[in-house]
């Protein structure tokens, strides 16, 4: 029997993340020269004006704090540097960054919940992962490593519960804490009641009650609480503590199957990623084979030095586990980038999902090919729908309807052969055997639109005996009907029934035709409409 594993949750604080990002952005336009260090500060309108909203270590040397007013920040700091805030780019910056994240977890996603309302953190559960990278204090040392290389300044720490995680790492003593599993209670007992992630209005609440610490809160009656301060109060300390749960949602859902390589030194050059791609393509194929799955979709996923990271995405029209034609795909799609492909300063990793995967059980091939033909063609599909775009290649598929022009409709190639293709294919044999049978079968090309067709019949309910098509005249030698189609009733807009007829004239072409609606005394008889020629 196997144990669950207890949830372990890490925090990554980013207290200064809108002005480092702004470094980040001064050092890559001023690049190769350094930026001038000065004190700057962002800031955006608020109450009463314009406020800043982050500032540096110069700024806030000189007494410059985020909040202030920019006259009262001048008035402190002559030479302070006002730049526009951008909380906008900071969010996405911060989504791509979690997304970065996801070489340590596939679990990350961005903290929105920052003090001041402003983005400045990450939250990743590294539950089962941290194994990999020599255990949690080694995975929370790379971290800070890693963030340190970036430029930002980061205070991390792990934990079972993402609320003690993201108290411990913005109120704690350290920059870097790793707290033993079921310590919760003990170590969130001296922080200030701002820990629990509650409004300003809740926390000035209850420090004017004499609550300033968690641990003031601990056997405290939760009615009188709960009635003052909502239900908040209690969800967050219970999260805090792990008395009630508390999910986190992923930047990317959950995949099935995946496989990851780390390299000691990024890769540069074109040709070693590619043989990284057919390596782990091979490895995730492996994977799916020996569960009998199939893929259907793929994102490769590639994580530079630098933080940024390339994701590629591929389909199939129907599942496979070929490594090789696989591999083919994403080669094609970084061959198609061309120098559209940065490395920057190497490859670090490689992750390739499978997003959506069909069961897919051994199959032997037929002695004479047909199934090797058709899996080639499935396999052209595939790179032609990868190469030029899903919606450039289609087959068609069938919809309820009767009416013949809206029978089928065009879908993405890379959609697959669904179940009701695989019956619309036995109609088709039921079909041809028909054919072949001399009853009455469908033709299998139709106009684009019916064509009107001037018609003589010898009787009004009868098929014609004559009707001109485009300026000609054709003579019916032979008929066969009618296919009565009577129209969808809740679709409105006047429909009428249609009787069709297949006739073939006296040079031997065949069409099919259909009479729109019937006699009546109080109508002017219906018209004839040319619909579809028999090949």
């Amino acid at each position: 029997m196997r144990i669950a594993e207890k949830r372990r949750i890490s925090s990554l604080f980013l207290p200064s993340w809108p002005v480092e990002r702004l470094y980040r952005g001064l050092a890559r336009q001023a690049a190769p020269l350094p930026v001038a260090e000065r004190p700057r500060a962002l800031a955006r309108a608020g109450a009463g004006g314009i406020r800043l909203t982050a500032c540096n270590a110069l700024a806030r040397a000189t007494g410059v704090e985020p909040g202030q007013l920019v006259p009262d920040a001048m008035a402190l700091c002559p030479k302070l540097e006002i730049l526009p805030a951008d909380p906008s780019g900071d969010r996405k910056a911060l989504r791509r960054l979690a997304g970065w994240c996801g070489r340590w977890t596939p679990w990350t996603a961005a903290d929105f919940i920052g003090m001041g309302g402003e983005p400045d953190g990450i939250l990743l559960d590294i539950t089962g992962c941290a194994h990999l990278f020599g255990g949690e204090a080694a995975l929370l040392a790379e971290m800070r490593r890693r963030f340190a290389g970036f430029g930002f300044t980061a205070r991390i720490a792990i934990a079972s519960t993402p609320g003690a995680a993201w108290a411990l790492s913005r109120f704690g003593n350290e920059d870097e804490c790793v707290l033993p599993e079921g310590g919760e209670v003990d170590a969130l007992r001296p922080l200030p009641v701002a820990a629990l992630r509650l409004s300003a209005d809740q926390v000035d609440g209850l420090i004017r009650l004499g609550l300033k610490r968690v641990g003031d809160l601990y056997g405290r009656p939760r009615a009188p609480l709960t009635a003052r301060f909502g239900a908040e109060l209690s969800r967050r300390l219970d999260e805090a503590l792990g008395a009630a749960p508390e999910p986190i949602s992923p930047a990317r859902p959950p995949v099935p199957f995946r496989a990851s390589l780390a390299f000691a030194e990024g890769l540069t050059r074109q040709a070693h990623i590619l043989d990284a791609v057919t390596r782990i393509t091979g490895d995730l194929c492996a994977v799916l084979a020996r569960e009998r799955k199939g893929a259907r979709r793929m994102m490769l996923q590639l994580f530079r030095v630098d933080g940024e990271v390339t994701r590629l995405r591929a389909g199939t029209g129907i599942a496979t586990h070929d490594a090789a034609h696989l591999a083919r795909l994403f080669h094609e799609k970084l061959m198609l980038l061309g120098d559209d492909f940065d490395p920057g300063f190497g490859i670090e990793a490689i992750e390739l999902a499978c997003l959506a995967a069909d069961p897919l059980a051994p199959a032997q091939s037929g002695f004479e090919g047909g199934d090797d033909h058709e899996e080639e063609l499935e396999k052209f599909v595939d790179r032609v729908s990868n190469r030029f775009g899903a919606d450039r290649l289609l087959r068609l598929a069938p919809r309820a309807s009767h009416i013949p022009e809206r029978a089928v409709m065009a879908v993405p190639a890379l959609n697959g052969v669904t179940p009701a293709i695989e019956g619309w294919k036995t109609h088709l044999d039921e079909h041809r055997a028909c054919l072949l049978g001399g009853s009455l079968p469908r033709p299998l090309r139709l106009l684009a639109a019916p064509e009107p067709v001037e018609a003589v019949a010898e009787v009004p309910e009868g098929p014609p005996l004559l009707f001109r098509w485009r300026r000609i005249a054709h003579r019916v030698a032979r008929a066969e009907g009618p296919e009565r189609i009577t129209p969808e009733w809740w679709r409105g807009g006047g429909q009428h029934t249609r009787d069709y007829y297949r006739v073939e004239d006296g040079d031997g072409r065949r069409f099919w035709l259909y009479r729109d609606g019937l006699y009546r005394h109080d109508n002017e008889g219906p018209r004839w409409f040319l619909h579809g020629i028999f090949e």
